[in-house]
């Protein structure tokens, strides 16, 4: 059977708790063999997505298809091609690494030989073979996690669903997890990741959708994301005030534009096309004003910064367009006479 080319296929999906819409018209396409983030504020749709896509909760509207099988009318061959790590352990603290990963082949249905075998060589994946024989209870963070991921692993996936993997974990044990996912990547498993962390999404993800209120409001690489913002940002700090409308003057020579200033920061910044040019040129021209800097670098934007400014101009548009509707239906309404 040919691999689909897209491993998660979905498309107007919806999904209502009472008066919340979890999801409002999701749609998502994860190319197969790809890692994919999922961005978005609290109680934006993004574990109510995945468990839609994982077949443990129904749609109400709209089709999803994951490893080439509806999630509605083929639930139990979608079990079978994916797996899937919560925000919570899963794992038995009181078992060894090695018994739970048994446990787990046992519980998919495996042989006994062929669960001590898959167990032996998840834990050989996953760095843990020094610690299989250990309670799981005395792992460290990054060890749990990595388990959890093996665990997920056991009938080896073809899509890897991960909700928020790393929650909690220090930057150490964050960085293990993170290399544990590349990993999978590499080795052709596709990774849904969803994420609070801007950095891990940036740092993993081939591209990345952002969810708002239930449905994706952008998507694109990290970079395209990012474009949307503007290209790079000249951004000078002084250390004077005064010397404030000397920089501004000096940057808009070497920007092409108008730069922006702010007073209380002590910064001058404007938008550039060539990093090096501009760099090097700025400081000439500062240098020549006499305008003494604390710092001068181009940068781009960050991840956080797309992040927010996708977020509240949604939010802009959806409290604009409930004025619309709410302003027609006043004038819509019977005067009495």
């Amino acid at each position: 059977m040919t691999e689909p080319q897209f491993a998660v296929d979905a498309a107007g999906l919806r999904k209502t708790y009472g008066e919340t819409r979890a999801l409002d018209g999701l749609d998502l396409r994860v190319p197969a063999g790809t890692v994919h983030g999922l961005l978005g504020p609290n109680g934006a749709g993004k574990t109510t997505c995945v468990r839609v896509l994982a077949t443990l909760a129904r749609p109400d509207g709209g089709r999803a298809v994951v490893a080439g099988h509806d999630v509605a009318r083929d639930a139990e061959r979608v079990r079978t091609r994916i797996g899937l790590v919560g925000q919570h352990a899963a794992f038995d603290e009181v078992l060894t690494g090695r018994q739970n990963l048994v446990m787990f082949g046992r519980l998919y249905h495996l042989g006994v030989r062929t669960a001590r075998r898959r167990a032996d060589e998840l834990l050989e994946r996953f760095r843990l073979a020094g610690a299989a024989d250990r309670p799981a209870g005395q792992y460290s963070g990054g060890m749990r996690r990595r388990l959890d991921l093996a665990a997920g692993m056991v009938l080896a996936p073809s899509v890897l669903f991960l909700d928020e993997p790393t929650t909690g974990l220090d930057p150490r044990s964050r960085i293990e997890v993170w290399d544990a996912v590349r990993t999978l990547a590499d080795a052709g498993t596709t990774v849904l990741l969803t994420t609070q962390y801007l950095e891990e999404a940036d740092r993993l993800a081939d591209a990345i959708s952002v969810i708002d209120r239930g449905r994706v409001i952008a998507d694109g690489t990290p970079d395209e994301l990012k474009s949307r913002l503007g290209g790079d940002h000249l951004e000078v700090v002084l250390e004077d005030p005064a010397a404030l409308a000397r920089a501004a003057e000096a940057v808009a020579r070497v920007a092409g534009t108008e730069p922006e200033v702010d007073a209380d920061a002590l910064t001058v910044g404007a938008p550039v096309a060539d990093r090096v040019g501009a760099l090097t040129g700025a400081v000439r021209a500062l240098d020549e004003a006499g305008v003494r800097v604390a710092d001068i670098g181009v940068r781009r934007p960050t991840l956080d910064e797309v992040f927010l400014h996708l977020t509240d101009q949604n939010r802009l548009t959806d409290h604009n367009r409930q004025t619309d509707q709410n302003r027609e239906t006043d004038e819509n309404e019977e005067v009495p006479a």
